[in-house]
């Protein structure tokens, strides 16, 4: 990794505490850039912002309530006067059969993964520095369909379709807007499913049996994307969703 690729840069990763966004923020990390993530537990965030070093800085908030996104944006202009890279990680899967789906349970996925990202980004765009990259996090859900995930399919292809438009509606600012779609990733969020050793192991094979290159995905494999996506390595990129699944989606 190149420690001057994104030298002077400021970066901004939401649900940057865990999985793919702590993998995310280390890359920025190391890559020169000063990162600041967005997590909702205290504990969490402090743990997180210590393993990245670098100086980074740790906010707490739900990306669901407005009021975090104007935090957010008053202390990025507040400790560097503007941001470079915004990447919309924090996101919430509740994986049911469409009739057991409660309305607590729908409204939950989409104010954070849908109404989370775009007041993020709206909210955030006054401090967003010309020539600034933002990368949106979806899934490869919103276009296959897997089993009980059709309100958070619905929900990441909300994220999509913003992306599209933003990367028009930013153009004049030279504002870059793409998605990372990533299949099954070996995150934490696994372990919160409480499954036993013997349940886990199933879950794996059987992920890998779907998946061409017979495997979960890496948190630092989708962060070597989304740095791709941050650095002028991708200068000439914009609305596209890059799928880092594996193949999955081609199955």
């Amino acid at each position: 990794m190149n420690p001057h690729q994104l030298s002077g840069k400021v970066a901004l990763v939401t649900g940057g505490n865990s999985g793919i966004g702590l993998a995310s923020a280390h890359a920025f990390a190391q890559a020169g850039a000063r990162v600041v993530i967005l997590g909702r537990r205290q504990d969490a965030v402090d743990a997180a912002v210590q393993s990245i070093g670098h100086d980074a800085v740790g906010v707490t908030g739900d990306v669901a309530e407005l009021d975090t996104h104007d935090r957010v944006a008053a202390e990025i202009r507040q400790r560097f006067g503007g941001l470079d890279i915004y990447m919309a990680n924090a996101g919430v899967a509740l994986i049911e059969p469409s009739p057991e789906v409660s309305v607590a349970h729908y409204d939950q996925q989409f104010a954070t993964n849908a109404r989370g990202v775009f007041f993020g980004v709206t909210k955030t765009l006054p401090v967003l520095n010309h020539g600034a990259s933002i990368i949106l996090v979806s899934s490869i859900a919103s276009a296959k369909v897997l089993e009980g995930h059709a309100v958070y399919a619905a929900s990441k292809a909300a994220v999509e379709a913003f992306a599209r438009s933003w990367a028009l509606e930013l153009k004049d600012r030279c504002i870059r807007v793409n998605v990372i779609s990533p299949g099954p990733v070996d995150t934490p969020i696994l372990e919160k499913l409480g499954l036993p050793s013997a349940a886990r192991a199933g879950l794996d094979d059987a992920m890998a049996a779907a998946i061409p290159l017979a495997r979960m995905g890496r948190p630092g494999e989708l962060a070597r994307a989304a740095l791709f996506l941050a650095s002028d390595a991708s200068c000439f990129v914009t609305g596209a969703n890059i799928r880092v699944d594996g193949g999955m989606a081609l199955t």
